[in-house]
């Protein structure tokens, strides 16, 4: 009870001298971010399309997300030294914490396409498709629970900001608990893969996508371990009250994981899942109205 007590005079006292940002947002960094990830969502889009790897969807949002919420943060530093309006904060806020949980969706859904691709069910300890809807269920639960923090974030009750802070906090732990369940899910398939490779496995380009999916997951869980250092430390820690981390640890990692996406796209995966359903090499392309072909 004592700690609890304790933990809400901070909270009242670090409200009681609450301001949107503890530094003015770099304006150059905002907009050459803003740029580059609206490039290379385009980039992703004309891809999705092209190939019809329709998985990737949540990629562009997720893409989307990042776009505008550093366009968010251009308004804001627009208004440097402030006052800010509430407004863009809430949207930068909300956005480029809620991102990576699309990329996240994208990559879940990957896993399953390559198990198909090459034909590895055997490989796994469970079902392909409990695989998949698990962790594509565990990615909605954590966005529900971030998105209902980050909405309370610019709220001036002191009692909202604690729980908002309280419900971040848990769902960031939840999404590094699934991402690093999957990392180790897909570890576990690609050692048995390469021990005991099937006829497919021997034809088909499935290891680089195993190691653009680790590069990718990898990256969101280094974005999500210093969220969380942020969040824990609260309005007036070090990480929160310096924007370099913000840059350096999530701007940079999440654009890095959003063109390796692009270099190592999914395309083909997609089109050799199709070629096997069409029972052939040849079929271009082809779209097959199958569940486990929507791909």
């Amino acid at each position: 009870m004592t700690s609890t007590l304790i933990s809400r005079l901070t909270t009242a006292e670090e409200m009681a001298n609450f301001r949107f940002y503890h530094y003015e947002p770099s304006m150059p960094a905002a907009i050459i971010f803003a740029i580059l990830f609206a490039l290379t969502t385009i980039l992703h889009t004309y891809q999705i399309v092209r190939s019809r790897t329709w998985f990737m969807f949540p990629f562009v949002i997720g893409g989307i997300f990042e776009t505008v919420g550093y366009i968010g943060r251009t308004l804001s530093a627009s208004e440097n030294p402030g006052p800010y309006d509430k407004i863009p904060y809430i949207i930068q806020s909300l956005l480029l914490l809620l991102a990576p949980l699309f990329f996240a969706a994208s990559v879940y859904m990957e896993l399953g396409r390559i198990v198909m691709m090459i034909d590895g069910d055997k490989k796994f300890f469970i079902r392909r498709r409990w695989l998949t809807k698990t962790f594509v269920i565990g990615d909605v639960a954590t966005f529900l629970i971030q998105a209902t923090g980050s909405s309370m974030m610019a709220s001036k009750d002191a009692d909202k900001v604690d729980m908002a802070n309280y419900l971040v906090i848990g769902s960031l732990f939840l999404q590094i608990t699934f991402f690093g369940l999957f990392v180790v899910t897909a570890a576990i398939f690609h050692i048995r893969m390469a021990l005991a490779p099937t006829p497919l496995a021997c034809q088909r380009p499935w290891t680089k996508h195993m190691i653009g999916l680790y590069i990718v997951s990898a990256l969101i869980l280094v974005r999500s371990v210093v969220r969380t250092v942020e969040f824990i430390q609260g309005y007036n820690g070090y990480v929160m009250t310096h924007e370099i981390f913000l840059y350096g640890f999530d701007a940079v990692v999440m654009f890095i994981a959003v063109v390796t996406m692009n270099v190592i796209h999914p395309g083909d995966v997609a089109f050799h899942i199709r070629n096997s359903v069409a029972g052939g090499e040849k079929a271009d392309y082809q779209e097959v109205d199958m569940e486990d072909t929507v791909v």
